[in-house]
């Protein structure tokens, strides 16, 4: 099966090249763009088309903010409002989408999100431990005989 392609997607790896080089994957309906296996950018059409967003982190949220880009939302299943949650994403400033120079600084911000994300994530054998102490830490209860059978006979 060919893989499907967006030129868009090609596009937005071509600008965002300056984080290293990128790769777009399909992913929810919209695609994932990644460097060095961390995810910097989505593209996704929230009813205006194709957009792209980038990664941004609670430390550089405001610089985000400050150049009037839009925080990615979708509609909650339960009630249709507006929900970020988990998703710490930005569009891109609209002068940044016309040329690798112009995305540079916005690509260096995704990439030091992504890496940062990262950092904070436990890894696997964090999680096997915090799984095995649970374990050995959690209370047993005693098992009880049943007064109807009897132990078994020692062997002389």
């Amino acid at each position: 099966m060919a893989k499907a392609r967006s030129d868009f997607a090609d596009y937005c790896c071509e600008l965002l090249a300056s984080a290293g080089p990128c790769s777009a994957k399909r992913m929810f309906g919209g695609w994932g763009i990644s460097t060095d296996g961390l995810t910097i950018a989505i593209i996704a059409d929230l009813g205006s088309g194709e957009k792209l967003w980038l990664k941004a982190s609670d430390d550089n949220r405001h610089q985000w903010e400050a150049a009037g880009c839009q925080r990615f939302t979708y509609a909650s299943t339960k009630d249709g409002e507006p929900v970020s949650r988990g998703m710490n994403y930005y569009s891109a400033p609209e002068e940044a989408m016309d040329a690798p120079h112009a995305m540079a600084p916005w690509a260096r911000l995704a990439l030091h999100a992504a890496v940062a994300a990262k950092a904070t994530k436990p890894t696997k054998s964090t999680k096997a431990v915090k799984t095995a102490k649970a374990r050995t830490t959690t209370e047993q209860k005693p098992q009880t005989l049943n007064p109807a059978k009897k132990a078994p006979a020692k062997k002389k």
